[in-house]
């Protein structure tokens, strides 16, 4: 029998960078757990994915910038679809408590 397991509790230490733990991965299909703490993308840097991200903000908070649309603020269960290619970056996270992020990375039906 399979455990539950709370995503809000063990929580990993503070650290410089993001920490990013899968926590399913099949063929064309990523689920992952991001524990933010003040961390942002570097200036200039923009991500460009070739597979959608569905994002829920299970805690914390934070603001993403979308190329075209300007700033997004999120909040615990605001969810957003970036689609492939839809350029974005993290303008902040919470740097007092932890932004916990779900994000589901799927194989766009372009075939990308």
């Amino acid at each position: 029998m399979t455990e539950p397991r709370n995503l809000l509790r063990s929580l990993p230490p503070a650290a410089a960078e993001e920490v990013f733990e899968i926590l399913l991965e099949r063929p064309g299909v990523k689920l992952e757990r991001i524990v933010s703490r003040g961390q942002t993308t570097p200036e200039g840097e923009w991500y460009d994915q070739d597979w959608d991200e569905w994002v829920l903000l299970l805690a914390g908070a934070a603001r993403l910038t979308i190329e075209g649309e300007g700033e997004t603020d999120l909040g615990p269960g605001d969810a957003l679809l970036l689609p492939a290619h839809c350029r974005h970056r993290v303008a902040w996270t919470d740097p007092l408590r932890p932004t916990l992020w779900l994000a589901l990375h799927v194989k766009s039906e372009e075939g990308s």
